[in-house]
Formats: C-alpha cells, sequence, structure tokens
C-alpha cells in the first residue's frame, strides 16, 4: 500500500476482451436516446400546455418524463461520444458525479413509479376520495419527498464510494461509472459497502415493489367485481408496469449485488443497459402513447396551434 500509486482518473470500457460493441454505441444507443428524447418530451409538452391533463396522474406522469430524458442522458451521450473520440478518461469527480446521478436518478424512477401505482390504486378503488387523498398538496409533496430522498440515497452511496483508496487499475469494467465496478478497483475492505448495497436494495426495492404489487392486485379485485368494468383493459395497462418494474429491479440487482470477483463484464454492461436505458425508453410507449386521453390532448394542443397559426 505504501508504495501504490493512487488513482487520479478512471479509463471506461467500451467493449469486453473479444467484443466489438461499437454497433451499439453508432447504432443502438444513439436510437435509443432519440426514441426517449422524442416520446417524453411530448408527453412533458401537452400535460403542461392542456388544462384538462392537469391531474395527478398527469402531473406525475411529466415529471416522470422529465426525469427519464435527464436519467438516460447522464450515461448515452457520454459512452457515444468516448467511442467516438477514443477518449475514454475520466476525472475522479466526473466519476463521482456520474455515479450521483445514476443513482439519483434511478432511486427517484423507483418512487415515482411506485407513487403511480399508488394513484391508480386510489383512482379505481376509491374514486369518491380520490380528490382528497390525491390533492395538488400531497402530489408536490410527495414529489419533493422522492426527489430529497433521492439526494440522500445518492449522496450516502456516492460518499461511501470514494472514502475508499483506488490503487489497483483505473479501468472501469463499464461503459459509465457505476458503484460495482469501482468496487472492484478498490484496495480498501469493501464489506460496509456491500451491505450497505444489500441493505438498502432490500428494504427500498422490495418495499416499493410490495406496494406495487399490492395496489394492482386491488385493482384487479376491484374491477372484477364490477361487471361494467373491463378486466382486460386493467389488465393491459397494469401488467406491463409490473414488467419493466420487475426489469428495472432485477437488473439492478443483478448489477449490484454480483461479487465483483466472479462478475462477467458483458453480462454487467448488458445488465446495466436494461436498468438505465430501457425504462426511460419504455415509460412513454405503456403510460401515454396508447392513452386515449393524450391521443386526445395531442389533437386539441395541436388543432390550437394550427388555428392560431392561421
Amino acid at each position: 500500500m505504501a508504495n501504490a500509486t493512487m488513482v487520479t482518473e478512471f479509463l471506461l470500457l467500451s467493449s469486453p476482451d473479444g467484443w466489438n460493441l461499437n454497433f451499439l454505441y453508432f447504432t443502438v444507443f444513439p436510437m435509443i436516446y432519440l426514441g426517449t428524447l422524442l416520446g417524453n418530451l411530448p408527453i412533458v409538452t401537452i400535460t403542461t400546455a392542456d388544462q384538462n391533463l392537469h391531474t395527478p396522474m398527469y402531473f406525475f406522469l411529466r415529471n416522470l418524463s422529465i426525469l427519464d430524458m435527464c436519467y438516460i442522458s447522464i450515461t448515452v451521450p457520454n459512452a457515444c461520444v468516448n467511442t467516438l473520440t477514443g477518449n475514454r478518461a475520466i476525472s475522479v469527480a466526473g466519476c463521482a458525479t456520474q455515479i450521483f446521478l445514476v443513482i439519483f436518478c434511478a432511486c427517484v424512477e423507483l418512487f415515482f413509479l411506485t407513487i403511480m401505482a399508488w394513484d391508480r390504486y386510489v383512482a379505481i378503488c376509491q374514486p369518491l376520495q380520490y380528490p382528497l387523498i390525491m390533492n395538488p398538496q400531497f402530489c408536490v409533496h410527495m414529489t419533493l419527498a422522492s426527489l430529497l430522498s433521492g439526494l440522500l440515497y445518492a449522496g450516502v452511496h456516492t460518499g461511501n464510494t470514494f472514502r475508499l483508496s483506488f490503487c489497483q487499475s483505473n479501468v472501469v469494467h463499464q461503459f459509465f461509472c457505476d458503484v460495482p465496478s469501482l468496487l472492484g478497483l478498490s484496495c480498501s475492505d469493501i464489506t460496509s459497502n456491500m451491505v450497505l448495497i444489500l441493505v438498502s436494495i432490500t428494504v427500498i426495492g422490495s418495499g416499493c415493489f410490495a406496494i406495487i404489487i399490492m395496489s394492482y392486485i386491488r385493482i384487479f379485485s376491484a374491477v372484477l367485481k364490477f361487471p361494467t368494468r373491463s378486466p382486460g383493459k386493467a389488465f393491459s395497462t397494469c401488467t406491463p408496469h409490473i414488467l419493466v418494474f420487475s426489469v428495472f429491479i432485477s437488473s439492478s440487482a443483478g448489477v449490484h449485488l454480483r461479487s465483483s470477483a466472479t462478475s462477467d463484464t458483458l453480462q454487467d454492461m448488458v445488465l446495466s443497459v436494461f436498468y438505465t436505458m430501457v425504462p426511460p425508453f419504455m415509460n412513454p410507449l405503456l403510460y401515454s402513447l396508447r392513452n386515449k386521453q393524450v391521443k386526445e390532448a395531442v389533437g386539441r394542443v395541436m388543432g390550437t396551434q394550427l388555428f392560431s397559426g392561421k
């Protein structure tokens, strides 16, 4: 340790040994990134411009869309530019910033998806009390609580990671800076880090997943009790939400809970794509583009703009 050279910068790994992933960085990643922006930006615009969509459901949907655009912008553009220029270096401060922002967005995404499931439960199972429960103050308070919790969660994990000493290889086996890759480069004891990751994912991830599952179980039960309601519509709406949430949680847990000694670089990179890129890309398709109200709002807004243009 006395003769070790401390790391002053990290090198992001564009492709694992024996693999050429330039196709991903020059084609797939830019397409997913562009699709995410084109899917989420209209949602923000429409839900802001149309007064009929100023409801709790679309309030959280707008916040989720903004978050998703920020989330995917933290990793994908930087990875594509690094591959194009061949400059894989990132400073320690830049790496810490990227880790903090990724963890923050992932945590807030988790909370937003949970709140949105709860919102649907209240709307379907307690429609008379919906305006009282999901009032504007409650929505703002839940949003602020999610953001502050995300800041705290990201700060704790980032600080706990960068208190370690990095005196081995400076090659991060990932296309962006993440905690598991840095733990594999540390020459310090990482036991407390692994325990913190395990506890936090178990408590927060399992808690949010339980709330979502219970919300949808009660939604299905309420729908089945009333013949006038269509269970097929509720099923088609809730199932994709559960699927994307499950992919998000399982891929994130798979990356963060795997031992760095037995970790496969390519598999870790694939799993990282599933929790950093798939949810932001899929959320507009699941929540908005199939939504009749959103389609009608698009028609109203576009009609107003055309009329104003005349």
